[in-house]
């Protein structure tokens, strides 16, 4: 058993299928008879819709229907959930509406106005070039800083000064005070850019009906809100909605959320009744899909004559793009304070935020204000600090860490348990600081810069606490195992069946997952916030050992001994002291023979009573060519501290991914407009996601203090590449061109930002 045990780097089974090519993606499904639907989209990014003419589209050849927002206004609730925040002053925040096809005005390039469903893609396309439509322009704010000027086009008549929201939390005057009285007080303005999350697989859905029965496939990270977002947008019961995932190939968020497509593809094939099927092209995705960060922070610290950390104050404005999210609500009151003071003892902070709209992206809303974001500001803050007060960045670190746990933060959160100094102590070594002034002299040697950052970064398991597991023994002699997680990529069906054979001794091979589909499974929590690993397993454990206690009685029988005389070790039943045994397996077969069915079939759900916090150090090396500007990260060091490790393999493959998308969005990803709101970043020749020959080799080592938040003592590590790697790469950048006169650096830092800036520096110096 001990070979896909706890712990051990089981590679992972779904690879197979995946490698060679039996993966079934939402594009794979065979539909017997299934039409094409394509969405004609808003070239402008703000206007009143003047003409809307779909005759000749609905007589084209092969076009089985043509529906507008005029349409769906008619027939259903056109528009999606708006999230409302509650303001610093106790009022509700905008509370507007998102079409599922634009009504009367569009508010983003790419805003869908028609759907088109035909026989065949081609004839699809033909359809949608023969709509007219004629846009009413109206003045655009095209950069979410510009937003908030005076004079500015609003976006929303019900928000005036574009403003979503106007949040904060914390103790003001507090915090004033603590500043007033402080030896040290440094300040900070970082612009954290927008990206596109760019998942594998581009969004899509395909949707069905029989008259009764509403059936709903996407690719998603948990089909249950979207099946209750549906039943109210359609007007149907939840229980004639069925919704479901095949594979998917790649989440980050943005597929947990159900967009405007989904809708308008179900009410579509509800009015045909046929099978309609919408699959994004690549380009088309980077117009519609959920994006991220697009902050501007002010972050401040105050610190004491022993350089203690005495107080901390944020005002961020959040891009909220065009609309916001059903989850805007919880953007600054669940997760913008989790993590905000990070691994420093400090209990006095204050954090404001306001939620922007602007003409850019459909929703920037889901990450309006989360954990990469505040993670990234508070470690640019500590190593402007350090450089500000004169003293060594980790050392600085050092004098503030939380060193007594349980520990309550300013929030309110309490971080369980936790070893800060040794996990950054152990980066240290592990990356060879000592080395670095070495490393630094040999470049500069060759006409280069090198520079060192350090992020040391606190994360938090959000989302569900709840989750629920059912185990199946199927008559084939397999055993399936529900869950209420859906994998997007992590390999959830290898981990999973990890944790039941460990825990029950059913045989690995003979596990199958099954996921995502409210048919089959109730209600589930779905991936999101690196929950699904610990809440998930701290499920299959908890039914794993009522199943257990299930099949006592029959061990007893089978083994022809006394309840007090059995154990359950090693994945069996067995008389203490002896070699005789049985296995669960065997005890199911034995149930189903003598018609004992109850004892096929143990479902159940578990609560983890309290969230965990996986943390650790990441530094970066980068080099900068001053001729040319161009910045790669040539050497890169993470220690973690994910409690238990159920797959260290999975683990810090986890965290290679992660850092990956933290230095592509530190380096080389930009969302970026024109001054009409039109998008410059639509293709892959635009909007440089990072490549191989950007990444460096990625050093991993981990450091566990196992939660004890949990039964399994695990921490979550889904997000803490990305977490770590903003900050660390962005300081390491400032840290090499320092030298050359820079003070101040934002992300990107592409190779003509990095050249604009030597030139400037090279400009002030001479002056």
């Amino acid at each position: 058993m001990s070979k896909f045990g706890v712990s051990q780097p089981v590679r992972r089974k779904e690879d197979a299928r995946f490698l060679t090519g039996a993966g079934r993606y939402l594009a794979d499904i065979k539909a017997e008879g299934a039409a094409v639907g394509l969405f004609l989209r808003s070239p402008v990014a703000h206007a009143e819709i003047a003409l809307i003419d779909v005759s000749a589209a609905r007589a084209a050849p092969g076009v089985i229907g043509v529906w507008t927002g005029a349409d769906l206004d008619k027939a259903i609730k056109n528009e999606l959930a708006f999230g409302v925040v509650q303001n610093k002053d106790g009022s509700n925040g905008t509370a507007g509406r998102r079409p599922c096809l634009a009504s009367g005005r569009v508010r983003h390039v790419g805003e869908a106005v028609a759907f088109v469903a035909a026989e065949t893609l081609a004839e699809a396309r033909d359809a949608l070039e023969l709509i007219e439509v004629e846009y009413d322009d109206l003045p655009v704010v095209a950069d979410t800083d510009r937003a908030l000027l005076p004079g500015a086009a609003e976006i929303h008549p019900e928000s005036p000064g574009n403003i979503a929201f106007d949040w904060a939390k914390g103790d003001d005057a507090a915090v004033q005070k603590a500043f007033a009285s402080a030896a040290h007080k440094v300040k900070l303005t970082i612009v954290d850019n927008k990206v596109v999350a760019h998942s594998m697989e581009t969004r899509g859905c395909m949707a069905s009906w029989d008259g009764t029965d509403l059936r709903v496939a996407y690719g998603g990270q948990g089909p249950w809100g979207v099946r209750a977002e549906l039943s109210g947008i359609l007007g149907l019961d939840p229980k004639n909605v069925h919704v479901s995932h095949p594979d998917v190939g790649g989440g980050f968020g943005t597929k947990s959320f159900i967009h405007p497509e989904y809708p308008a593809v179900a009410f579509a094939a509800k009015e045909t009744g046929r099978t309609i099927r919408w699959v994004a092209e690549r380009s088309e995705g980077a117009l519609s899909d959920v994006m991220g960060r697009d902050h501007y922070t002010t972050c401040e610290a105050s610190f004491d004559k022993e350089l203690k950390l005495t107080a901390l104050r944020f005002d961020c404005v959040a891009g909220m793009g065009a609309y916001c999210s059903t989850y805007a609500q919880y953007i600054p009151s669940e997760l913008a304070l989790k993590v905000l003071t990070g691994a420093y003892d400090i209990q006095t902070v204050y954090f404001a935020c306001k939620g922007v709209f602007s003409n850019t992206t459909p929703i920037d809303a889901y990450r309006g204000a989360g954990r990469p974001e505040q993670i990234y500001a508070l470690e640019r803050l500590m190593d402007h600090a350090a450089r500000e007060i004169g003293v060594d960045a980790a050392e600085l670190r050092r004098r503030n860490f939380i060193r007594q746990f349980p520990y309550v933060t300013a929030s309110g959160e309490t971080y369980d348990v936790g070893d800060f100094d040794r996990v950054m102590t152990h980066a240290l070594k592990a990356a060879d600081v000592a080395g670095f002034p070495a490393r630094r002299a040999a470049a500069e040697a060759e006409g280069k810069a090198l520079g060192l950052g350090t992020c040391y970064y606190v994360e938090s398991i959000l989302g569900d606490q709840t989750e629920g597991a059912h185990i199946e023994f199927a008559e084939d002699g397999g055993v399936n195992l529900y869950v209420g997680t859906k994998s997007t990529g992590q390999g959830h069906e290898t981990v999973f069946a990890q944790f039941l054979h460990s825990r029950a001794g059913i045989p690995f091979e003979k596990i199958t997952m099954i996921e995502g589909d409210t048919d089959r499974i109730a209600k589930g929590g779905g991936t999101g916030g690196s929950r699904s690993v610990t809440m998930q397993g701290s499920a299959i454990n908890a039914i794993a050992d009522q199943m257990i206690e299930a099949f006592r009685p029959l061990a007893e029988d089978e083994l022809e001994a006394a309840a007090a005389d059995i154990v359950f070790e090693d994945g069996a039943f067995r008389i203490a002291g002896t070699d005789k045994s049985v296995d669960v397996m065997a005890l199911a077969e034995k149930a189903r023979r003598e018609g004992k069915t109850e004892l096929l079939s143990h479902k159940g759900s578990n609560t983890v009573p309290g969230r965990s916090y996986p943390n650790g150090c990441h530094i970066a090396e980068v080099e900068v060519d001053p001729e040319t500007g161009l910045m790669k990260v040539v050497r890169y060091t993470v220690t973690d501290d994910f409690g238990i490790l159920m797959n260290p393999m999975l683990a810090e493959g986890q965290v290679h991914g992660g850092v990956a998308q933290g230095i592509g969005q530190a380096i080389t990803e930009r969302v970026a407009y024109d001054e009409d709101g039109q998008p410059l970043f639509t293709s892959f020749m635009d909007y440089a996601m990072p490549r191989a020959d950007d990444m460096p080799m990625i050093a991993f080592a981990h450091e566990g203090t196992p939660s004890t938040a949990n039964a399994i003592g695990m921490k979550g590590c889904g997000e803490a590449g990305t977490v770590g790697a903003l900050a660390a790469v962005t300081n390491a950048g400032l840290d090499a061109l320092k030298s050359l006169g820079v003070t101040h650096v934002d992300m990107p830092m592409t190779p003509d930002r990095v050249w604009g800036w030597l030139e400037a520096a090279k400009g002030a110096k001479a002056a």
